[in-house]
């Protein structure tokens, strides 16, 4: 798969968090583990859906929370390098090496990658990993090097101004193209969401802010 539509892509995306209902592509391949979830579609198109649960946020995310008498700061610093060389979030890099040791050991190269928040941040990691075109949205920042690296023009970013979380962690990088969609009003916390990024990804394609389809 060469290209895929923006708006197929945010109905997917939407759609990650409750997989057994896409009907279209098909879901070949499941995972869940660890608080780790992906699914592969026919075509090999990988679907990487964001948080669902405190686990998600204490193990892999930024951590705006105070938990267990422990405060935990939105602007989490710490790094590893990847396979690559390259130095990611730690979090996020843990969350993409856990779907990338499925995929090897399922014998599967993904052909087109697409992911929400938290899937949005492994969206980019792997896009480099497998040098595949992807598409992610409301994506926090997973890259600690300043400037382009290898297969970083493969990934398409969508993020809204009144999303906060494509702003963190600030001392990171997106990768690929982010694209910041204008907002004409300030949705706060509901700026996250699927459906809102849905919403407005359908309304720049149509005024031709944004291309039909990306093709990495």
């Amino acid at each position: 798969m060469t290209s895929f539509s923006l708006n197929d892509a945010a109905t997917l995306a939407q759609a990650s968090y409750t997989a057994e209902r896409i009907t279209s592509p098909r879901v070949i391949k499941s995972f869940d583990r660890d608080d780790v979830q992906a699914h592969v579609l026919e075509g090999n198109v990988l679907l990487l859906p964001g948080s669902n649960s405190l686990k998600d946020y204490l193990k892999f995310n930024l951590r705006p929370l105070r938990f267990g008498g422990t405060q935990l700061t939105m602007s989490d610093t710490k790094t590893e390098k990847g396979a690559s060389g390259t130095t990611w979030h730690q979090g996020f890099l843990r969350y993409s090496r856990a779907v990338f040791d499925w995929l090897k050991d399922e014998g599967i190269t993904p052909s087109y990658i697409i992911g929400h928040s938290l899937g949005a941040a492994a969206t980019q990691i792997l896009s480099k990993s497998y040098n595949a075109p992807a598409i992610g949205f409301a994506a926090p920042r997973p890259k600690f090097v300043k400037g382009k690296v290898k297969n970083d023009g493969r990934c398409l970013i969508l993020n809204r101004t009144d999303d906060i979380v494509p702003k963190l962690p600030g001392a990171f990088t997106h990768m690929g193209h982010p694209k910041l969609l204008r907002t004409p009003s300030n949705r706060k916390f509901l700026a996250h969401s699927m459906p809102r990024y849905q919403e407005i990804v359908g309304n720049a394609v149509q005024q031709q802010v944004l291309p039909e389809r990306w093709s990495g």
